[in-house]
């Protein structure tokens, strides 16, 4: 069984969400690159050099020890963009919207 005490939440430090001791990487990172980018775990620890293997396979095991929480987050997270997105439209996307109606004019 993996050691949980290698993930800490601690108010002020990435938001209270769950993270590697003594990191500012989270889970639900490690999840993301893991689940929804496909890297392996060796690949995490290249990507951030100051994790090990057995932080990225701690924290993919809290994950699936508190999946619906993780999940949660993430959601909730997603959903935080969207209203920042839709909040604070990307200015390139309007000048390059302009830019197809000229030249399609």
């Amino acid at each position: 069984m993996p050691d949980e005490s290698r993930i800490t939440r601690t108010p002020g430090v990435c938001g209270g969400k769950a993270c590697i001791a003594g990191h500012r990487v989270r889970v639900i990172d490690i999840v993301a690159w893991y689940e929804h980018q496909g890297m392996t775990p060796d690949d995490i620890v290249s990507h951030i050099p100051s994790i090990t293997l057995v932080d990225v396979h701690t924290a993919l095991a809290y994950y699936f020890g508190h999946i619906e929480e993780i999940r949660e987050e993430m959601r909730a997270e997603r959903e935080k963009a969207e209203e920042f997105r839709k909040a604070n439209p990307s200015v390139l996307d309007a000048k390059l919207r302009r830019q197809r109606l000229e030249e399609a004019s």
